[in-house]
């Protein structure tokens, strides 16, 4: 039976307290998969925050690493319709928690987590960037880079909040694609 671990909580998967997000680590949080105190944003770390995938508290905008910032992306203003607009990599979904059964307990963890007796298994909470870089190496190098297409898209910011860098592909090309590319011919390389 898979179930809330947390007390008054009411979301699945969840061992947050007085919680009604799923697979939420956060207490008296509403966000799904959220691991902030009283989060209404999904996949977020930040407490009292709204906005999805943000490390900051009281933020309303997503991606958001500094406090008390306003609605919009990587803290910088966005428009509601050019969020909702914007294409999201779907690695960028994923769980902070796990449901473990009973029977794939080990020792440990049944000492650790004695309700498994009532509840068949226990809710293992998994470290976010951890899981943020789990589901980014499940996916493709162009679905990974797709990031990048995310307004106000700042590396920097996203490193902060999911430790993952995303790097520029180094770009290698002969002549004749750059000939094609620049719509030119006869190019000559000089050292």
């Amino acid at each position: 039976m898979k179930t809330s671990t947390g007390d008054y909580s009411t979301g699945n998967w969840s061992t947050g307290n007085w919680s009604t997000g799923y697979r939420s680590t956060g207490n008296s949080s509403t966000g799904d998969r959220s691991t902030g105190n009283w989060s209404t944003g999904n996949w977020s770390t930040g407490n009292w925050s709204t906005g999805n995938w943000s490390i900051s508290n009281y933020s309303t905008g997503h991606f958001s690493t500094e406090d008390y910032s306003g609605y919009g992306c990587f803290d910088k203003p966005c428009t509601v319709e050019e969020w909702d607009n914007a294409e999201k990599p779907s690695w960028l979904y994923f769980d902070v928690t796990e449901w473990i059964e009973e029977s794939d307990m080990t020792d440990k963890e049944k000492e650790e987590n004695p309700n498994y007796k009532t509840t068949e298994g226990y809710l293992k909470k998994l470290d976010y960037k951890e899981s943020f870089q789990n589901s980014y190496n499940k996916a493709t190098r162009g679905e990974q880079l797709a990031i990048k297409k995310l307004p106000n898209f700042n590396a920097d910011k996203f490193f902060k909040i999911s430790g993952i860098r995303i790097e520029e592909e180094p770009t290698e090309m002969t002549i004749k694609e750059i000939e094609e590319k620049l719509n030119i011919t006869g190019l000559k390389i000089i050292k």
